[in-house]
């Protein structure tokens, strides 16, 4: 569990955002605790209209330590252990296409170095011709060397295959008392792969996936069995006993190609390795090991390097729970409401708000801030006056505006707001037509440097009092989903909401760390003006890492204004739909958008 190459990296993948786009199927990291790895990238095709029930998806093979020893064998088994993921994500083989990326020590004048890549091209070949795939271009570096270091005969293979999304399965384990039965890739004396029977199995495998009979599946790679029992078990904390009769000295055996599915029930006909279990321990030949150990080495290795944990201690934690409604109507209705969506440098989730809206069945407009020219910017600034005075919702959308530059993120949308016409019809807008705004991560950031959370109006300048967002304490960008309870029913878009009401929801941002001074908080909680908070699984609030991404103070997700119709929050409600997360455990639809377009109605 702890050896590089095997060990967890989530410290470094969540440093990428996994959720953008709104069409990720799986997260890098799924179950109740997002701890077991995926081993496919799957995200449903974009459309600027509707959603696309297509998924593509991507998988990689390279055994470094196998391709140093045998460049041949290695190549060809990186184009099965890529394949043989796809399988067992739910894809059908026959449909991957494949492309390369190769990585070679400087050749000189050794015959034995230029035999190496040609060894390796040689075995990719053969499996490509004995699976009847065809790779596409491909990235080739052939001068890995520094002064008398070498890199490994490196030649990676990159398999993607169309599915629909509905078909897809995650590998964490899914339930205790499952049977768990492995498919073995077979070889040949020599080390060839036996391709026919390999393509039978695999065709086995995407049978049961595709009738529901295997609900995780885990393609071997370089820690065998044993790697793939142990990582399936993490995510949901759902141990494993390996039955007597599986042989043990199996488990570290590499085998690539070979698949593990977990079956929804008995299925006589396999080779049964053991049996889910509800202990959260791996029990193999009478010895146990727990899941919270395991978990420990699998993230121990690389922690110093890519952390995952930071302290965080809050004495004022509270539950806070507001259940009085704000019941308040705007004098003019509207069938369809428009939401103005202002998109400046580095907001990237304007499509997905939009169509969140549209979904919702309201109306839809986004307006660019163009900075190119003085000129530019304000004609920028008129349109998006004129836009406002218009709509009934402004919505300012996620991103990473001004590049999230040190002195903080949304500065720069805040200072474009402020300007005196905008400033005008946002606040005639909120006062003269009740209507409504909601700022989501860069735009949460926006809506607290102006002022308009918690006060409910834009404000020439921020004090020290006043609330603010901060660098997460992990000091670095995190991308997860994190579980947030419904902490007051006050605002306009909670209207179908309940106070403790939970919900799994993507975060990605660098500074969404919620701190004031504590008499700013407790006015907050006071006035129900605390929307959201961060909470473990059983909906307690929690300053860990593991359920409070930033580390934010009472665990605050998400504020409003005084009367609730002004909602500033983290978590990207937006990046929804039936399709995504799948591996994620809890409630993923939030109904703000329903509730925001209710309100006109």
């Amino acid at each position: 569990a702890s050896t590089l190459g095997i060990c967890l990296e989530r410290g470094l993948v969540e440093r990428f955002d996994g959720s953008i786009g709104a069409s990720s199927v799986f997260m890098p990291f799924g179950g109740k605790y997002q701890l077991t790895p995926t081993q496919v990238m799957a995200a449903t095709m974009p459309a600027l209209n509707g959603q696309c029930e297509t998924a593509s998806v991507m998988a990689f093979g390279f055994d470094p330590y196998f391709t140093e020893q045998n460049p041949y064998l290695g190549a060809s088994s990186a184009v099965i252990e890529s394949v043989a993921k796809l399988v067992a994500a739910g894809c059908d083989f026959e449909t991957a296409y494949l492309t390369f990326q190769e990585y070679f020590e400087r050749l000189g004048k050794d015959p034995k170095r230029f035999g190496k890549p040609l060894s390796a091209l040689l075995g990719a070949y053969t499996a490509q011709e004995n699976l009847c795939l065809a790779a596409i271009g491909g990235k080739d570096s052939m001068s890995g060397s520094f002064d008398d270091m070498d890199v490994p005969p490196t030649l990676v293979s990159f398999a993607i295959a169309p599915q629909d999304a509905s078909r897809l399965i995650s590998p964490e384990f899914k339930a205790a008392g499952h049977p768990v039965y492995f498919f073995d890739a077979p070889y040949n004396q020599d080390g060839t792969p036996d391709y026919t029977t390999l393509k039978f199995m695999w065709n086995e495998v995407a049978n049961l996936i595709a009738s529901g009979k295997a609900v995780s599946a885990w393609a071997l790679s370089t820690g065998g069995i044993a790697e793939g029992v142990c990582k399936m078990a993490l995510g949901n904390k759902i141990g494993f006993k390996m039955d007597d009769s599986f042989p043990a000295d199996a488990l570290y055996l590499k085998n690539f190609g070979g698949i593990l599915i977990e079956a929804a029930s008995e299925l006589p006909a396999y080779w049964l390795v053991g049996y889910t279990t509800d202990d959260e321990k791996i029990t193999v030949a009478g010895e146990s090991v727990t899941l919270d150990e395991l978990t420990n080495a699998f993230e121990g290795k690389l922690e110093s390097v890519f952390p995952t944990k930071a302290a965080a201690s809050d004495e004022h934690l509270t539950k806070v729970s507001f259940t009085e409604r704000n019941v308040s109507a705007p004098a003019v209705k509207s069938a369809k409401p428009l939401a103005v969506i202002p998109v400046f440098p580095g907001t990237n989730c304007e499509y997905d708000t939009a169509r969140a809206v549209e979904n919702a069945g309201g109306a839809a407009e986004i307006v660019v801030v163009r900075n190119f020219s003085a000129d530019a910017l304000r004609e920028s600034a008129e349109q998006l006056e004129n836009s406002i005075r218009k709509a009934q919702m402004v919505i300012l959308p996620g991103g990473f505006s001004g590049g999230d530059e040190p002195d903080g993120s949304g500065k720069f949308i805040a200072s474009f707001l402020r300007d005196a016409g905008i400033k005008d019809s946002i606040h005639e807008l909120l006062n003269k037509r009740d209507g409504l705004m909601l700022g989501i991560c860069n735009g949460f950031q926006a809506l607290i440097k102006l002022g308009l959370v918690p006060y409910g109006e834009i404000r020439d300048e921020m004090t020290g009092d006043d609330p603010t967002l901060t660098f997460n304490l992990i000091g670095r960008h995190q991308s997860r989903y994190a579980t947030t309870r419904v902490a007051s029913v006050k605002s306009p878009w909670l209207s179908s909401c309940n106070v403790g009401d939970l919900h799994s929801i993507a975060f990605s941002h660098g500074e969404g760390r919620f701190v004031a001074p504590q008499h700013v908080i407790d006015d907050l909680i006071k006035n129900g003006q605390v929307a959201f908070q961060y909470t473990d699984l059983n909906g307690d609030p929690s300053m860990d890492i593991a359920w409070n991404p930033n580390g934010s103070m009472c665990a605050i997700e998400g504020i409003t204004s005084p009367d609730g119709r002004i909602l500033g929050k983290m978590g990207h409600t937006e990046r929804y739909s039936p399709f995504v997360g799948k591996n994620i455990y809890g409630e993923k639809y939030q109904p703000l958008f329903a509730n925001g377009v209710k309100y006109f109605k």
